[in-house]
């Protein structure tokens, strides 16, 4: 029994089409909170007197119902470094932007994700925690092979190496013969096969900047210290084993650089398996405007030029993209970590300012490197997208449907969870975000619900805003109502461990 009915309508909505495109039409949802299901999709409004009498009917217009995101680029690091963030903080952040489903990556975790038993520890540490659904990735380190298919049998969404060091012991860089290995393991696996893709270029190439003799309070410093060679070396050697597992899914994690683009597209023509994922700050931020020392924006890959970024942008709405989706990459840390110069300190006890030196404040090099933005990511992408509209007529931008595309859609097919996630279709979870497009807000240290309240976003004007978010037919999330917006006595969320087919 599917039991009373909420029935949410709108004169807007983004939904798949006949032909399986995304379109915008009316739509008029009924969803079962006892199923956790989506019941009846109609692309019209069908007036209350349609449905039972004891079913709940909500007119949203004209703000627009989309499906919940499927962020699949989450650190949420529990166990082991809890005051950096957690499954509570965490997810909650994710619910206050329509993202109903988050996939957590192996690292930063004490123990990562790379052995069967560290994965039960992380599951044991979610339990009760989660206010979104969570999945979970694999890690792939040196000398792990044989736990990777047991991992892929325990329900991981897929798995992630890193070809430069990772900033973490537990979790070291991977070698080629580590790939290659890994590739031959999990080669017939219905998996996902993930690359943090830099490494340092072979002899011949380019140097990069010394960082020793270079200003490390100047963010062109250590944006020279890791140039694109860094992540096209990584690409080149990644393709260079795809022979071994012609049907793994290959996938390059937070493409900074558009050099990357070019061999990603010949080596599809080819017909290898690859794809890519780029991140809502390297969409809505450039080198040019980070100020000396805010090593709020330090991450890796580095943030890059306003013409990388124009790039990027442009290779979203190519007709054959390399880029499939778009995450935050939420990687977050204690404001400590960011060696804040000290106006930005806003969190941090003054016994521990003052333990470190004034000389590492604002040193992009030993800074932390890592974005906050889980659950910021659709104002972002939607304020840029809006922006660069206004500026140029001529140039192409995302619309909603394909930020849907870009962050539901091809980011649930992504993690196998297609069947589930991603659209609002009948059968699917009843994950429905409810936005209002035409809200224009700025973001304060006050909208931060992770952890630590640190974002290089803070202070920035977007257009759109989350006003409820609904997860397998309940609402979680209702913007000013409850506490923090949360509005459910208890997390909703589950855990994800089905195993991919």
């Amino acid at each position: 029994m599917s039991g009373p009915l909420t029935v949410l309508v709108s004169s807007r909505a983004i939904l798949p089409g006949v032909d399986g495109r995304l379109v915008e039409s009316p739509a008029t949802i009924a969803v079962s909170a006892a199923t956790g299901k989506i019941v009846s999709v109609e692309p019209k409004v069908l007036p209350a007197s349609g449905f039972p009498s004891d079913a709940t009917y909500i007119d949203h217009s004209p703000k627009v119902l989309l499906p919940g995101l499927v962020d699949a680029h989450v650190h949420l690091n529990e166990p082991g470094r809890t005051e950096w963030e957690g499954f509570w903080t965490g997810t909650r952040a994710a619910a206050s932007g329509g993202v109903t489903t988050v996939v957590d990556m192996p690292l930063n975790a004490i123990p990562p994700t790379t052995t069967v038993q560290g994965f039960k520890e992380k599951l044991a540490a979610s339990q009760g925690q989660c206010w979104v659904d969570v999945g979970f990735y694999g890690g792939v380190i040196p000398g792990n092979a044989e736990e990777l298919k047991p991992l892929v049998e325990a329900g991981v969404r897929g798995f992630k190496g890193f070809l430069i060091e990772s900033g973490v012991d537990e979790f070291p860089a991977v070698t080629g013969k580590d790939v290659a290995l890994a590739m031959d393991t999990l080669k017939d696996s219905p998996t996902t096969l993930m690359f943090h893709a830099e490494m340092v270029p072979h002899e011949g190439a380019p140097p990069a900047v010394d960082a020793t003799n270079a200003d490390a309070t100047a963010y062109q410093s250590f944006l020279d210290s890791r140039p694109p060679s860094f992540e096209t070396c990584a690409v080149e050697e990644i393709l260079s084993l795809a022979h071994i597992a012609p049907k793994l899914h290959l996938h390059i994690v937070h493409l900074s650089a558009t050099q990357v683009i070019p061999l990603l597209k010949a080596a599809r023509a080819r017909g290898t398996n690859i794809t890519a994922e780029t991140c809502f700050h390297y969409l809505g931020l450039s080198s040019e405007e980070i100020a000396k020392g805010d090593t709020r924006h330090k991450c890796c890959p580095p943030i890059r030029e306003g013409k990388n970024r124009d790039g990027l942008w442009a290779e979203l709405v190519a007709a054959d993209s390399c880029l499939t989706t778009v995450v935050s990459d939420h990687s977050p840390c204690t404001p400590e970590l960011k060696l804040l110069p000290a106006h930005l300190q806003k969190e941090v006890a003054a016994e521990k300012a003052e333990a470190k030196k004034d000389g590492t404040r604002g040193d992009f090099f030993a800074a932390w490197g890592g974005i906050s933005s889980v659950g910021l990511g659709l104002p972002i992408f939607h304020s840029s997208a809006k922006a660069r509209a206004a500026a140029s007529s001529s140039d192409k931008v995302p619309s909603l449907t394909d930020m849907v595309r870009l962050c539901c859609q091809a980011t649930a097919e992504q993690v196998g969870l297609a069947h589930r996630k991603g659209a609002l279709k009948a059968g699917l979870d009843a994950d429905i975000c409810v936005f209002d497009d035409s809200e224009v807000w700025t973001f304060s240290q006050g909208d931060m619900r992770w952890k630590n309240r640190c974002s290089p976003w803070e202070g920035h004007e977007f257009t759109g805003r989350v006003k409820e978010t609904w997860l397998r037919g309940t609402k979680i999330f209702e913007h000013g109502a409850g506490k923090d917006g949360l509005v459910t006595d208890k997390p909703v969320g589950e855990p994800i461990t089905e195993r991919r087919m």
